[in-house]
């Protein structure tokens, strides 16, 4: 079966640029490593009750006419579709019941979203200890929510997921900010542009009266954390400017320090990316309609730089509309014209951006550990000193590292520790993070096995795996 464009990710951005290019007449296959569209921020949206309303906000509704579109355009969707390549000739690999696959396409739109910061404290792989993206993904999915835990760390998110347990009923044992003092200053040169977004700032402020009002503690100004624990965690110690360590009881932690664009895929495609200063992580580079530096593969939503669910919902129904335009669908236009509103809305939800990337830039002692025995590189279980007597051998960047101690060649493919290891060389050499560059990915960028490449179908979708969920 031949189709005009793949896209990659059912999250707000693939599910807009399905939708947008099924309706404009292209032939549409999506494919999605969940088992029901909505990405992170919709996940579980089609079950959702007043119930989970009440609890998860208007935020997370808005997640359903999103859905309802989709679904209503009959396109071609594979669900649990473990993407593991994109070739510069937009050939898609995945796997998919057990069956590897090899299918191409004229255009390919990457809507890969976003990842959770890696947050290397000490005792952070410890049981018990979660980033706050997967709490609120058990709260979205199953209505599961731990008693007592403790929130640590910075940005939106956190407080957010925090405000969502409570709605639910559950008692939270502190929430410790890590956003540091001196960032104010950073962001009041972005606030007149922001105050065009005084309802997300309002927004914002009303999550943090919601905390403080149902008398859960919350710690600003936390200069350095540690998770206790000997098998499991036990508690949190913090300390501030003004205050030495302090200990919090608590066997459940969730931890967040912002989210980055996941390049993952991208990288491995071949895409030329940059250093985002402002958010301190890699991005693809695109043009006005989402195009990289590849033809025929775009990136749409936050995999092309943080803005939200309803920024990527605009990103992705821009990219489509510039594939309908390619495909022959549109004029250029009535592509100018149809592009017209998602480009308003983007522009509007991108007011307030440069102030919260300010105002959230996490602390450097948070992105990179000073403690010898913390762990960096989960998969391989390696410390900031066994990385960094690696480093002392004169290693040019982190893909000699690679070569000589293994780091970020676990099943995360860097995922967990690549932006660490980065920014760790960066400072060991004295060199800005965009020189020192990222791992060199190639594909499969996820587990493969070996059975599935050994019988691996080319152009072969099969009426039974697609436009429906199995």
């Amino acid at each position: 079966m031949s189709y005009d464009l793949i896209v990659i990710g059912a999250g707000p951005a693939g599910m807009a640029a399905a939708t947008t290019a099924s309706t404009g007449g292209a032939k549409v296959l999506l494919l999605d490593d969940q088992s029901t569209p909505g990405g992170q921020i919709y996940r579980a949206i089609e079950t959702a009750k007043d119930a989970e309303a009440a609890i998860l906000g208007d935020e997370y509704m808005a997640g359903q006419p999103i859905v309802r579109a989709f679904r209503a355009q009959g396109i071609d969707y594979v669900p649990d579709a473990v993407v593991w390549q994109v070739s510069e000739e937009r050939e898609v690999g995945y796997s998919s019941g057990g069956r590897a696959k090899l299918i191409s396409a004229p255009w390919v739109i990457l809507a890969t979203g976003a990842i959770e910061r890696p947050f290397p404290i000490p005792g952070w792989t410890l049981p018990g200890v979660m980033m706050a993206g997967a709490a609120q993904t058990l709260l979205k999915s199953s209505g599961v929510a731990a008693e007592g835990a403790i929130f640590a760390g910075c940005g939106p998110l956190l407080y957010l997921v925090a405000r969502q347990y409570l709605r639910a009923g559950v008692n939270i044992a502190a929430v410790v900010d890590t956003t540091p003092k001196a960032n104010r200053m950073g962001a009041l040169p972005h606030l007149p542009h922001a105050l065009l977004r005084w309802d997300l700032l309002a927004k914002g402020r009303r999550w943090i009266s919601e905390i403080r009002r149902s008398g859960t503690p919350l710690i600003q100004n936390a200069t350095a954390l540690k998770v206790i624990g000997d098998k499991a965690a036990q508690s949190l110690v913090y300390k501030t400017a003004d205050v030495d360590w302090r200990e919090i009881k608590a066997t459940h932690i969730f931890l967040h320090q912002g989210i980055v664009p996941n390049v993952n895929l991208s990288m491995a495609a071949g895409l030329d990316h940059s250093w985002d200063n402002r958010q301190l992580c890699w991005r693809p580079l695109t043009d006005a309609w989402g195009c990289s530096s590849v033809s025929g593969i775009a990136v749409a939503g936050d995999g092309a730089g943080i803005g939200g669910g309803l920024a990527a919902e605009a990103g992705g129904q821009i990219a489509a509309i510039g594939v309908l335009s390619a495909v022959g669908k549109l004029d250029a236009q009535a592509s100018r014209d149809q592009a017209r509103r998602p480009r308003a809305q983007l522009a509007h939800e991108h007011h307030a951006r440069p102030f919260l990337d300010a105002w959230f830039r996490p602390a450097s002692d948070m992105r990179v550990p000073n403690e010898d025995t913390t762990i960096i590189c989960r998969c391989e279980e390696l410390t900031l000193k066994n990385i960094r007597d690696t480093i002392d051998i004169g290693l040019a960047g982190p893909n000699q590292l690679k070569s000589f101690c293994r780091a970020g060649m676990g099943p995360c493919q860097g995922r967990f520790c690549g932006l660490t290891v980065q920014e760790l060389i960066a400072r060991e050499t004295k060199r800005p993070a965009a020189l020192v560059g990222y791992y060199r990915l190639r594909p499969p960028i996820k587990p493969l096995r070996l059975e599935e490449l050994a019988n691996l179908a080319i152009d072969d979708l099969e009426g039974d795996d697609a436009g429906q969920d199995r």
